[in-house]
């Protein structure tokens, strides 16, 4: 196993388990490289080099979710960057099937009460995706710039195995309707946990600026829309989202 400490047990859907790895999206990029097949799936018990969005560092102890999967793309497929969405209702779904109501932050943060619960990374290996889920099950890190959560808060705290089971079975469902319907359904099922229309929100963009709106949905291409306090409506394709 790339990456893994000891063999790897397979769970039932095809999740292969390690006790300890760096990093399982940087495990799962060598093996896509390698020619792993698409709904391949590795988690771990524990990463010791974790990563979030932009490098950041994410705390990994034993209990919580750390897996990662992958999606090789197709000339027919919709837009990769919307494999975000994808993941973000999958993960959703898998939430609300273990018990907890989590409402969905552009573009695939989960949020109880307005805590953080869980965090998605994709990266490009060749022409596939890889795609990483961090859930805090059991656990939440302290002294972030933002609240987090766990699922053991609000009384479920599934064991990570059966979690990534639930979780694997709900993405492969939802990377099917994208890649047979399109972005629509997934767009739709994405507003429809989203947070509500008008909710207030600041953008900090990759050049350091910030913009502040209100949320006006999603863009055909799933592209967050803000509309501003002069009325116009701008379109953001990349950057971090904070509720106001």
């Amino acid at each position: 196993m790339v990456g893994g400490r000891g063999k790897g047990a397979l769970l039932s859907h095809g999740v292969r388990t390690v006790a300890e790895t760096g990093s399982t999206n940087a495990d799962m990029a060598e093996l896509a490289r390698a020619g792993a097949a698409e709904g391949s799936w590795l988690r771990a018990e524990r990463q010791t080099a974790g990563r979030g969005r932009q490098g950041r560092a994410w705390e990994s102890p034993v209990g919580n979710l750390y897996a990662s999967t992958l999606v090789r793309l197709r000339p027919s497929d919709p837009p990769p960057a919307t494999l975000a969405l994808v993941a973000a209702v999958a993960l959703e779904e898998a939430v609300r099937t273990h018990g907890v109501q989590a409402v969905l932050k552009w573009p695939n943060d989960l949020l109880v009460d307005g805590a953080k619960l869980s965090g998605i990374l994709l990266e490009r290996a060749d022409e596939a995706v890889v795609i990483g889920f961090g859930v805090n099950l059991h656990h939440c890190p302290e002294g972030l710039d933002r609240a987090a959560t766990s699922m053991r808060v609000y009384g479920a705290a599934p064991d990570p195995q059966l979690f990534a089971e639930t979780l694997a079975e709900a993405f492969e469902r939802w990377l099917a309707r994208w890649r047979g319907e399109g972005i629509a359904p997934v767009r739709d099922r994405w507003l429809a946990r989203a947070h509500p229309l008008g909710t207030a929100l600041t953008a900090r963009l990759a050049d350091g600026s910030a913009r502040e709106g209100l949320f006006d949905g999603l863009d055909r291409d799933g592209a967050l829309i803000l509309r501003l306090a002069d009325g116009t409506r701008h379109v953001i394709h990349a950057g971090d989202v904070f509720l106001l």
